[in-house]
């Protein structure tokens, strides 16, 4: 787990720092929150970190707040008016023209006309007071519970009373350097209702279609405050939550209550997709570790593959076919259900972050070097 740099953490190496020590730092994260993103034809060509439909558009984001759209298949690309310049992870869309990205800062931004223009919902700021107030909600139920506890449960409740107080600590040290956290992944069900994921455990749900949020952190099993790296809905409506340290959570209801799972791998998981088949899972992470489950997480295989990059994204094609793509100019594919992949390596070597099914059995991909078309294997076509 990364160490959450704090005076709690960095200990006597903090001592004798002001407050006027943070203060520029605070001061040029919320620059880049005002700061437009820059308007360049080199947008396509430089990081991207994410890429979604949406209907027949595809959008993509990526770093310095900028996100691109294209209408033809990847072909030709514009930007979108963005009113932030920081480093965006994720996108998704709840219909044709109603979206949402996460990024650095704790942003979220919306759009309403697929992607052309974006406006700012919410900053980490605003994530990180929504968590400091429902981790007071809990420090009072809990103080009611002690009151009225029999004395041998009282030592118990205790510990875990002190445990609220030292993590609503850490969250007002963290909120006094400013919005540092980022958020890491984001899906909706429609023009309303969604979730948006992030490092340290961040989980907020809307309703309204990010009008207002909800810190839904205490929904879920994670003490630890793990990092949560993505969110997906799977064949059969399930959703699932993958995250640090093997973290996986499943929700059979929309998102209102959610079930840890027991993960084969103990390591950090980027991404999770499903198969398309009812209730299959396939998640997949670093050092090119995959997990697949038919059975809701109840169950799971690891699928092997000898490539050892870590892994990114992945998609799954019309025809079936499940495409993983990763560091290192990491393209796996399966023609069999997850049962086994073939692997393949660009010639760049960059890393991929997204993948895109698009005409045919070709692939469009985003990362490192910005947006690609290539053939089923990775290879490029223009």
């Amino acid at each position: 787990m990364a160490i959450r740099l704090t005076c709690k953490t960095l200990g006597a190496a903090c001592l004798g720092l002001s407050m006027a020590w943070f203060t520029p730092a605070a001061f040029a994260l919320a620059d880049i929150i005002e700061t437009p993103a820059r308007q360049t034809d080199l947008a396509p060509t430089n990081l991207l970190n994410d890429a979604v439909r949406a209907g027949d558009r595809i959008v993509a984001v990526g770093e310095r707040g900028h996100i691109i759209y294209s209408d033809d298949g990847g072909q030709t690309w514009a930007q979108g008016s963005v009113p932030v310049a920081v480093t965006l992870t994720a996108v998704d869309f709840g219909s044709e023209t109603h979206g949402w990205a996460v990024g650095h800062s704790g942003v979220v931004l919306h759009t309403e006309d697929a992607g052309e223009n974006w406006s700012l919902q919410l900053t980490g700021i605003g994530a990180s007071e929504l968590a400091i107030a429902s981790k007071e909600d809990q420090i009072a139920a809990m103080e009611e519970r002690i009151e009225e506890a029999p004395e041998s449960e009282v030592g118990d409740l205790e510990w875990a009373l002190d445990d609220l107080f030292f993590a609503m600590e850490n969250m007002q040290s963290d909120l006094d350097i400013g919005p540092v956290n980022p958020l890491l992944g984001v899906w909706f069900e429609n023009d309303q209702h969604g979730f948006v994921v992030g490092a340290y455990g961040m989980i907020l749900r809307t309703q309204d279609g990010g009008d207002t949020w909800k810190d839904w952190a205490p929904q879920i099993d994670n003490g630890q405050n793990f990092h949560l790296n993505g969110i997906a809905r799977i064949a059969g409506g399930a959703l699932v939550i993958v995250g640090e340290a093997g973290q996986i959570h499943v929700s059979v209801d929309g998102g209102s209550t959610w079930e840890r799972r027991e993960s084969p791998y103990p390591g950090s998981l980027f991404g999770v997709i499903g198969t398309g088949q009812v209730n299959e899972i396939l998640a997949f992470g670093l050092r090119g570790n995959m997990l697949f489950s038919s059975d809701l997480g109840k169950s799971w295989r690891m699928v092997p593959n000898s490539a050892g990059a870590t892994l990114n994204d992945g998609a799954v094609a019309d025809d079936g076919r499940i495409t993983l793509v990763g560091n290192g100019g990491t393209v796996l594919m399966s023609g069999n259900g997850a049962d086994s992949f073939r692997e393949h390596f660009r010639g760049d070597r960059a890393g991929i972050m997204s993948v895109v099914p698009v005409s045919g059995t070709n692939l469009l991909i985003v990362g490192e070097s910005g947006v690609k078309i290539t053939d089923a294997r990775g290879k490029n076509l223009q």
